[in-house]
């Protein structure tokens, strides 16, 4: 187990080599931590799991280890995103949703085009081919493919599958026969390393600016990883990507893997699905579609804040009308620090949260 959690640390310091410019909050002559933009990805449903539109700015309060952090762009489902301006106005009653607060317009809540965000998702799917897969294998695929043909335009798809290793077969991109050719050359394969795989995903989902998500799809439980599930979720919800699990396993005979995907994708701001037959596969997929379609894309810089460890983030509804609603977006981050030479020209690793 300690080499397998020292494997583990030492494949997820690899992941934090690549130096981004952010806002930076001095800890030590030579430590700083850096911290862009913070993605968040937003679900409201009521208590039948119905989802809330017309949700507007200002119907969200974020907040950071504590501290109130003011929204900077806002999108509700594949709509572009829009950044909100610094205004002098009075902040405005919280308003129902799909309506206009009182005495607002259209352009009142200053909102304008941000055009460096994309409209749509950034569909990262994860198949499993382990020798798991020997039964159902075709139903799988069909399954995936259905899924893919029924995603939005906007969204752009890339289609990786796994065994012991990662394959990825197919790189992000909008062309679906691209995409639909990979899943049907898949071929089974030996046994599943599912959390090293999940991580590499990661990393490359967590290239990408705007929303990103990725869709597993396992047969079986993970039986030759190095790294442990909790490693894996932490840096999903540091890169700000939401994972979706489909399991085909019944719940009850993999109590563990259980376990561990649902608390995986509950922090994420994911959702995890069990399905017994081809036909819940199928339900499951049509319901991350569902999600990706009325998501909320909210974003803000952080404050200044002292803590470069683990901080938790909250979302909440603003207005008592509002309040019976569900909020389900991922729990927080931990930004990484950034060590610089005596000079401060060179970064020797870094990684920040989107």
């Amino acid at each position: 187990m300690a080499r397998k959690r020292f494997l583990s640390l030492w494949v997820l310091a690899g992941l934090f080599l690549n130096s981004q410019t952010g806002i930076e909050a001095q800890q030590s002559p030579d430590l700083h931590v850096v911290v862009n933009m913070v993605q968040l990805n937003v679900a409201v449903t009521d208590k039948n799991g119905n989802y809330i539109t017309g949700l507007r700015p200002q119907d969200f309060a974020i907040v950071e280890d504590g501290i109130a952090e003011k929204v900077a762009t806002f999108a509700e489902g594949n709509e572009p995103a829009r950044s909100l301006m610094e205004s002098a106005e009075p902040e405005r009653p919280a308003n129902q949703p799909g309506e206009l607060a009182k005495g607002s317009s259209a352009s009142g809540d200053s909102l304008r085009s941000f055009d460096s965000l994309i409209t749509g998702s950034d569909v990262f799917i994860l198949f499993d081919t382990s020798n798991y897969m020997y039964r159902g294998f075709v139903f799988a695929q069909d399954a995936i493919a259905e899924f893919v043909r029924s995603l939005g335009s906007a969204d752009k798809i890339s289609f990786y599958s796994y065994s012991r290793d990662l394959s990825r077969a197919a790189r992000l991109t909008a062309d679906r026969t691209q995409i639909l050719r990979a899943v049907r050359s898949t071929v089974a394969g030996d046994e599943a390393a599912l959390y090293n795989t999940l991580l590499l995903t990661l990393k490359d989902a967590a290239q990408y600016t705007g929303r990103k998500v990725v869709v597993v799809f396992s047969n079986g439980p993970d039986n030759s990883s190095v790294v442990p599930p909790e490693d894996v979720a932490e840096f999903a919800q540091s890169a700000g990507v939401s994972v979706y699990m489909i399991s085909t396993q019944d719940a009850k005979l993999e109590p563990v893997s259980t376990a561990v995907f649902e608390r995986m994708t509950a922090a994420t701001g994911g959702k995890a699905y069990f399905a017994k037959n081809w036909r819940d596969e199928k339900r499951a997929f049509a319901s991350i579609r569902d999600d990706l379609a009325h998501l909320y894309s909210l974003s803000y810089y952080p404050k200044a804040n002292p803590n470069t460890g683990w901080r938790a983030i909250t979302v909440k509804l603003v207005g008592d009308h509002l309040k019976k609603y569900k909020v389900r977006t991922r729990n927080g981050y931990r930004p990484q620090p950034t060590r610089f030479s005596e000079d401060r020209q060179t970064a020797q690793s870094s990684f920040a949260p989107q």
